[in-house]
């Protein structure tokens, strides 16, 4: 089956308001620019999606990717353990405007929160929160001793991804730390979009080498010279 998808803008283009939506990277590795942008034009085109929950290592940075998502006014809420990174203007200005909601969770949690909906798992209990305002109203268990937190699976409508290779039944590898959330994050979301860098016919990756088995992407998008994070904040660009 051809997963390849002919634009960014059809990569984006099933997106309803109000979607969940996991996006891939630590900070800027791994973070899928193209496909955010892309999301971000529609928006100004059409004026949806909106009111979208966006579920991220942070809540952007500078003037593009997921903070430029912010400041259009497109985000309802972050799920995300980092929101006040070292550019976060948009995040903080809309927070502290009242205009944007946060669930905050700790990073590791975070991980496993999205691994467990990909393993089919509803709940696990973690020590991590426990006695902190983060674990208000939430189940507590003792443990040979020890006092845990329940915390639940965490879910998502679609998951915007980036990978270094796929091929067309959309199989991918990963470029060192890139690799971080996009994997979770895949078989996490009911229907996962991917931009890749280089794309080859079935066989053309070893399948040893296979991070991501194709049954977990819905499709994948064709980026060759992918845009980074950090060097589009460095340089002051606003999208």
């Amino acid at each position: 089956m051809d997963k390849t998808l002919p634009s960014l803008a059809a990569a984006v283009a099933d997106i309803p308001d109000g979607a969940q939506i996991m996006i891939g990277g630590f900070g800027g590795s791994g973070a899928p620019i193209e496909l955010i942008h892309a999301l971000i034009d529609r928006y100004r085109e059409t004026g949806s999606p909106r009111d979208l929950i966006v579920i991220n290592n942070n809540a952007g940075n500078g003037s593009i990717g997921i903070a430029a998502m912010i400041k259009a006014g497109m985000v309802a809420k972050m799920i995300c353990s980092f929101p006040r990174s070292s550019n976060a203007e948009a995040f903080n200005e809309k927070y502290l405007a009242g205009e944007i909601e946060l669930e905050l969770v700790p990073q590791g949690t975070l991980a496993e929160r999205i691994r467990a909906a990909g393993a089919g798992i509803p709940a696990f209990f973690t020590p991590t929160s426990y006695g902190t305002e983060l674990a208000e109203g939430k189940p507590v268990e003792e443990f040979d001793g020890k006092m845990y937190v329940q915390e639940r699976w965490l879910r998502a409508d679609f998951a915007l991804l980036k990978a270094e290779t796929g091929d067309t039944m959309g199989n991918l590898t990963y470029r060192l730390a890139a690799r971080n959330f996009n994997p979770l994050m895949a078989m996490a979301a009911d229907r996962t979009i991917v931009q890749v860098s280089t794309v080859g016919e079935p066989g053309a990756i070893d399948p040893e080498t296979v991070v991501t088995p194709g049954i977990f992407v819905d499709g994948l998008v064709h980026v060759p010279d992918p845009q980074q994070e950090e060097v589009l904040v460095r340089t002051e660009v606003v999208y």
